[in-house]
């Protein structure tokens, strides 16, 4: 059933009303919508939707207003899930969708004014260290015991949810509940990478077998080695990615792009003391310094690196148009079937990959294509963080009075409950719970997904992780990124000079933080500046320069790699 069918549907039950808040409604959306894509039996899905028929009685007849980003899964939570729940609860949800820049300034608004601007935002838990210093939000720990009680699902069962470490303050309170994640993951043309004219023809040129690059010295000599070769009568280029200077240029260094090199400290899911944003904290997570002045690594020679890697492999073996594309423009890019392997590809884009007719697909609905573990910089070492993980979650707001976050807390639950979480996952293919990915419609479904459902199954998943405790205030350090990396992608200035543009601007929020005390003794205490030198000499990060920022390259076998996965 497409997704205007299911559209429709939900529409149509929409309009049945409040009236018709009875069970019956949710019959008919169980029998039109989920089948047996549930991890629960029929009976145990009339069961929980009774539940939310019930819990709902008090509140039923309200209007409330969620907002979330743009992508395939919100876009069937707002279109097929939302007239749903109207329909079931006779509570009216309005659920808009909007650019994920958007939602973090809608968020920083009501944060700001205290004006209840959305009754719940689904947004990224990179916030947490946000809400956990702020304590603007609800934590969900002492909501579900108080005001939030009676309105809380006894099968919400929290244990099978795979990204609750991601929401959850180093206070033990969960403050945001995961509805959508995504990894982020290395994506590459298995069909070509394993054509034995290519191979032979790679291996005789670099002397080593292509594969999976498991650093980025692999990786470069494989972008080398496929743009401008025609295949399959088009150009290829060895690598994607996007440049334009936009909030969601941000993105795609926050999200971990400086760990992978190897600027970070140890630790998972997040480097400790130094993150991924370069940003180090005492003992007690007070951010102390950005800058390599001050013990952080955002300016540092590691994260230079990362930046020039970056800008070379996007002048010299990307698409032209790249450099003027957003997120979302370039995402969709590789389903043409002219690009070869790209290091920064989000699981959130396979939905859109497996498209029946695509370029990348065979006529037997298996993918062309294959995911695979992000390769490392010449800077990584064992224990550093691997790659980013999305964890979009749903958000309830101090300042939004009570009725209506009970009323949005239903919500939150209706769309990840068992009785519809497996049928979105199928939908949106971002999972949150344990219950979905295992399910034995996704083990039939797997081989199609190129990889995704293997690495969900595997102890993997956990080690990908969004940003953590170090960044004080999300929203404004955010937009600092894109603006200065920007600088860098468009020749403005050196890498060096945006970078150190960069963690002086942090600096520069994080004193004005300091000195306002709107944190109390959870905000940052700035190191006093000295020579960076001092800090290059310390054991992790800042690390020095290395003279060789080109290791031996290396690659593996995607069967072996995807084994490792399966063991």
């Amino acid at each position: 059933m497409n997704l205007r069918l299911l559209s429709t549907t939900g529409v149509m039950l929409a309009l049945s009303g409040p009236a018709f808040a009875d069970i019956e409604a949710a019959r008919v959306f169980l029998d039109a919508e989920i089948g047996d894509q549930s991890v629960l039996t029929r009976e145990e899905q009339e069961a929980e939707m009774q539940w939310f028929i019930d819990a709902a009685e008090p509140l039923r007849g309200m209007s409330i207003n969620v907002v979330s980003e743009t992508i395939t899964t919100h876009e069937y939570e707002s279109r097929v899930l939302a007239p749903a729940f109207t329909a079931i609860t006779g509570i009216q949800v309005t659920h808009d969708l909007i650019g994920e820049g958007d939602v973090v300034e809608k968020l920083q608004t009501q944060m700001q004014t205290g004006e209840n601007v959305y009754d719940m935002y689904i947004n990224d838990a990179d916030l947490i260290g946000t809400h956990w210093r702020y304590q603007q939000v609800r934590n969900m720990t002492d909501w579900m015991a108080g005001e939030g009680a009676d309105f809380t699902n006894p099968d919400l069962d929290l244990d099978d949810f795979i990204g609750l470490a991601s929401a959850t303050g180093p206070d033990d309170k969960l403050y945001q509940l995961p509805v959508q994640q995504f990894a982020n993951l290395y994506w590459f043309r298995h069909d070509w990478f394993t054509d034995p004219e290519i191979m032979a023809e790679f291996q005789e040129e670099y002397g080593y077998e292509l594969g999976v690059p498991v650093n980025w010295s692999a990786y470069e000599d494989i972008a080398k080695f496929f743009t401008g070769r025609e295949i399959d009568g088009q150009q290829v280029f060895g690598n994607m990615d996007y440049g334009k200077k936009d909030p969601s240029l941000g993105w795609r260094f926050t999200d971990a792009w400086l760990s992978m090199a190897g600027a970070s400290d140890k630790g998972e899911p997040n480097g400790f003391p130094v993150d991924e944003w370069g940003i180090r904290v005492n003992d007690n997570y007070q951010p102390v310094g950005s800058c390599m002045a001050r013990g952080g690594a955002t300016n540092s020679p590691a994260a230079v690196y990362a930046i020039e890697k970056y800008i070379d492999w996007l002048q010299n073996y990307t698409p032209p148009a790249a450099a003027g594309m957003t997120f979302s423009e370039a995402g969709p890019v590789p389903a043409q079937g002219n690009i070869a392997q790209q290091m920064f590809w989000y699981t959130a884009f396979t939905a859109d990959m497996v498209k029946e007719g695509l370029p990348v697909m065979n006529e037997d609905g298996t993918p062309k294509w294959r995911m695979a573990p992000s390769p490392y910089g010449a800077y990584w070492e064992e224990g550093m963080k691997v790659g980013y993980q999305d964890v979009g979650a749903a958000t309830l707001m101090q300042s939004t009075p009570v009725d209506r976050a009970q009323a949005a807390w239903l919500y939150a639950q209706f769309i990840v409950s068992k009785t519809v979480d497996t049928k979105k996952s199928h939908v949106g293919l971002t999972f949150v719970r344990d219950s979905s990915v295992r399910h034995e419609s996704f083990t039939e479904r797997a081989p199609n997904l190129g990889g995704l459902v293997e690495f969900y199954r595997s102890p993997d998943r956990t080690r990908w992780s969004d940003t953590g405790l170090n960044v004080p205030d999300y929203p404004r350090l955010a937009q600092l990124w894109w603006q200065n990396i920007g600088d860098a992608s468009s020749g403005a200035k050196t890498a060096q000079a945006a970078l150190d543009a960069l963690c002086e601007q942090q600096e520069a929020v994080m004193e004005r933080l300091q000195r306002s005390g709107v944190q109390g003794d959870l905000g940052p205490v700035l190191n006093e500046p000295q020579d960076a030198q001092y800090w290059l000499d310390q054991p992790g990060a800042p690390a020095p320069k290395l003279e060789n920022e080109k290791p031996e390259p290396v690659t593996i076998a995607y069967e072996e790699l995807i084994q490792r996965w399966q063991e």
